[in-house]
């Protein structure tokens, strides 16, 4: 049996409840109220494992790539049948074993941030795709995998979808991004429509940042389109769940567009009543 891992610094890691707290203030529900209770807390498990990586990634101080390892040795415990040392991992492995869940798209999600701790800018929109092939495509498959609904069509069709809100969220980030010394957005768009770096900084989004958060916004709404295609293919309380998940990712972008794309002074959300409409269209556009 594999030792038991622990962080590098006593306390390194963000502790599970901080984690999950910060559900309620994400864009996207983590579990729609309409799937089995089962179902619910593995999409739970999911939602700490990505969150956890994600804030070691992108927040905690200290020696990230360190407290990446520990994750990873955490994996190691989980896959080797030992007992990983955090709450969140423990949900994990009890998810992991309940669903056979396979290793490689958590090792993706691993390797997404340690991406981030060297890679801080994206040549084309390419290049941000193959980005989010390990930042959020995985998410996407583990959740087709708890449903019991994964097939290489489905799982095509979903890292499409989770492309764009991964982009969504590039997008309304961008002030917050370009101060942590990342820039997501693609720099042959930033040079095709003449916008600086430096106007990512500003107090309020020069035309040139406008312009070029539309022609992204453009591409993530043409990957969103994937989701009435993915929602058609499901049993019906994966497909609401699905449909809430791409709904919520249009809606965000249509309050992008509402705001002319002012994402440096304020960051718009939509409304609940977009929300619904937007998953409402979804869903009516599955049926075509």
């Amino acid at each position: 049996m594999p030792a038991l891992t622990a962080p590098p610094v006593a306390g390194a890691v963000p502790a599970a409840d901080a984690v999950l707290a910060q559900a309620s203030a994400e864009n996207f529900r983590v579990a729609s109220r309409v799937l089995p209770p089962a179902q619910r807390d593995h999409l739970i498990a999911l939602y700490g494992y990505a969150r956890l990586v994600d804030d070691i990634g992108d927040e905690q101080p200290g020696d990230r790539v360190a407290q990446l390892d520990w994750v990873q040795g955490e994996l190691d415990a989980i896959y080797g049948g030992g007992t990983p040392t955090h709450p969140l991992m423990a949900n994990l492995g009890a998810t992991i074993a309940a669903c056979a869940l396979p290793r490689e798209p958590f090792e993706r999600l691993i390797a997404a941030n340690r991406q981030d701790q060297t890679v801080t800018r994206y040549a084309d929109f390419d290049a941000l795709l193959a980005y989010c092939d390990l930042s959020a495509a995985p998410v996407g498959e583990l959740v087709l995998r708890v449903f019991g609904a994964a097939t290489p069509q489905r799982i095509a069709l979903s890292d499409r979808v989770c492309a764009g809100l991964q982009i969504v969220e590039h997008l309304q980030d961008v002030a917050e991004d370009f101060a942590a010394g990342r820039v997501y957005l693609p720099q042959a768009d930033l040079a095709a429509c003449g916008c600086p770096e430096a106007d990512l900084g500003a107090a309020t989004a020069s035309p040139a940042l406008r312009a070029t958060l539309a022609r992204v916004g453009a591409r993530a709404a043409a990957l969103l389109g994937a989701g009435p295609a993915l929602v058609c293919e499901l049993p019906w309380r994966p497909a609401i769940a699905v449909a809430g998940f791409t709904g919520g990712g249009r809606a965000a972008l249509r309050a992008l567009r509402t705001a002319d794309w002012e994402v440096l002074g304020r960051r718009p959300r939509p409304s609940r009543v977009t929300v619904l409409r937007a998953v409402a269209r979804t869903l009516v556009e599955a049926r075509r």
